[in-house]
């Protein structure tokens, strides 16, 4: 299941500054640069966390089972729409009656399509994401995003991309962390 972005939230200016102040830069010069570290890193953290870190609209496509199906992404917020797809023709919404949804506890979103018509799959949107903005998401997170984006600024010539983030950064994501049993 491939999950897709459909409306990402803009990066707040706050995180830009506090990247700028940790490195210590005063000019605008870097900024296109700066917030593309922020971003990267802001998806370095929900591969670590295993959570969506700042709230999108997202939407997945699911194969049509008998039981239920739960999303990849943490935590949902809501699901707002279920859509058929068939094997051909286009998507077509799928009445209330036809599926059912519930989010748990820990932040599943599930989904279970109760009449499939002709659809072999569903699309499900829905809004994930930890906190609704950088203001507002907890602080380790926040330090961690902001360490790591000053790291990757600081190695950009090195020229060798590390796949797992400093143990500084580790450390402060470490208690978000969330694992499955695949």
């Amino acid at each position: 299941m491939k999950r897709v972005i459909i409306a990402s939230p803009a990066l707040a200016p706050e995180a830009l500054a506090e990247l700028k102040e940790w490195l210590g830069i005063t000019t605008t010069g870097e900024d296109a640069t700066l917030a593309a570290l922020l971003l990267a890193a802001l998806e370095s953290c929900e591969a670590f966390t295993g959570t969506l870190p700042i709230e999108s609209v997202c939407e997945e496509v699911l194969p049509v089972t008998a039981g239920w199906t739960v999303l990849d992404t943490r935590p949902v917020q809501v699901i707002s729409l279920v859509e058929a797809i068939p094997m051909t023709g286009p998507r077509t919404a799928i009445g209330t009656s036809a599926f059912a949804i519930d989010l748990s506890a820990d932040g599943e979103g599930l989904v279970r399509v109760i009449d499939p018509g002709l659809a072999t799959r569903v699309a499900v949107r829905f809004t994930a994401g930890l906190a609704p903005g950088w203001n507002a998401l907890p602080q380790g997170l926040r330090h961690g995003v902001v360490r790591l984006a000053a790291y990757q600024y600081r190695q950009r010539d090195d020229g060798g991309a590390e796949t797992h983030p400093p143990a500084a950064v580790a450390a402060l994501w470490r208690p978000w962390r969330r694992l499955r049993l695949a």
